[in-house]
């Protein structure tokens, strides 16, 4: 087979090291990699063929930084790793003649990122979503939080657009600033008292989710999507938290879940891969993107996704591999770190 040349993008991400692996090893044929990403320092840089640092997925030069990547690399298909490169590849896609990029539609991207709107679209299709409020100012915020059981029940909220945890607090009358400025690590994201929280918003216009603080286990569903349908995927644990990142996994065999991202994904119709995360038996977030995935010598999840996209496989072929997933599987990350001269 001819060999493959894979843009990366955000290849400083935490997954990019298992990731840059696997579609290297992926028993068929060689592949070429190249990174992007906006930080220079990025472990993409010293682990793929290329790198080229670009703008941040926001910036509206983004899309042509990547585009100009692309020819120079002679580029096959770009998966990117980043909530927040999606939209602008999504929006300049028919500009990549040639290239395959694996993002969803504008519109379905747009409705996944809006987490009021992922929580309302949950309502509509009777998924359980937390309870929720979308409100800007301290004022919206506190009447928010005394609807939704503050004091008496700890809440949470974070910015109604953002990725993963960034933002994300929760709001709980018995947080203690004493002992965390005395026992937490710098960079841990604390608890914080209403007043407390309303002291620092001031007239700050930003528009916040104020929710239902969910409980229980941290459950995914991960998978390859066609206009819509669940070609392939699987659920899996999230466990042992450090920074805000998942560090152990368990794969699961669980009907219930699975059938639970089938409503999602046909919703959104969304394309190619995805992420659903779930707390309890709360869906909290919709990523339309790859995620942290348990790699199986025998399932390559992030090859078979671009092989799809490039029309070397089919969807029926992609669900007859559904077989092969083993919920025996773990997965344990760990800090790795790489040494060079200038």
């Amino acid at each position: 087979m001819r060999q493959l040349t894979i843009l990366v993008s955000a290849c400083g991400a935490p997954g990019t090291a298992a990731l840059l692996r696997a579609l290297r090893e992926n028993g068929e044929r060689p592949v070429r990699l190249v990174g992007t990403d906006m930080s220079e320092l990025a472990i993409g840089r010293h682990l793929a063929d290329a790198f080229h640092q670009v703008p941040a997925g926001p910036d509206p030069d983004f899309a042509d930084a990547l585009l100009e990547v692309c020819r120079a690399e002679h580029v096959d298909a770009v998966l990117p790793q980043s909530s927040f490169d999606l939209l602008g590849l999504a929006e300049a896609k028919e500009r990549f003649e040639g290239v395959v990029v694996l993002v969803s539609s504008p519109e379905a991207i747009r409705r996944s990122n809006d987490k009021a709107e992922t929580y309302a679209l949950l309502d509509r299709i009777g998924v359980k979503g937390p309870a929720w409020r979308r409100v800007a100012g301290a004022d919206a915020v506190a009447r928010a939080a005394r609807e939704l059981g503050y004091p008496d029940r700890d809440v949470c909220l974070k910015p109604v657009f953002s990725s993963g945890t960034r933002g994300f607090r929760v709001l709980s009358a018995s947080a203690d600033r004493h002992e965390q400025l005395l026992t937490n690590r710098p960079g841990v994201a604390e608890a914080l008292r209403l007043e407390d929280l309303l002291e620092l918003l001031g007239d700050d216009p930003t528009e916040l989710l104020v929710m239902e603080l969910a409980s229980g286990k941290e459950r995914t569903i991960d998978g390859i999507a066609v206009d819509g349908r669940i070609a392939l995927g699987h659920p899996k644990t999230r466990e042992a938290m450090r920074a805000g990142l998942a560090m152990y996994f368990e794969t699961l065999d669980d009907p219930d879940l699975m059938e639970t991202a089938r409503k999602i994904v046909a919703e959104l119709r969304l394309d190619h891969f995805f992420n659903i995360q779930l707390v309890g038996e709360h869906v909290i977030e919709i990523n339309p993107r790859i995620s942290t995935v348990v790699y199986q010598e025998d399932l390559n999840l992030p090859y078979l996704g671009i092989k799809h996209a490039l029309g070397e496989i089919s969807e029926d072929e992609l669900a007859g591999l559904a077989s092969r997933v083993r919920p025996t599987r773990r997965a344990l990350r760990y800090f790795d770190q790489v040494e060079w001269d200038d």
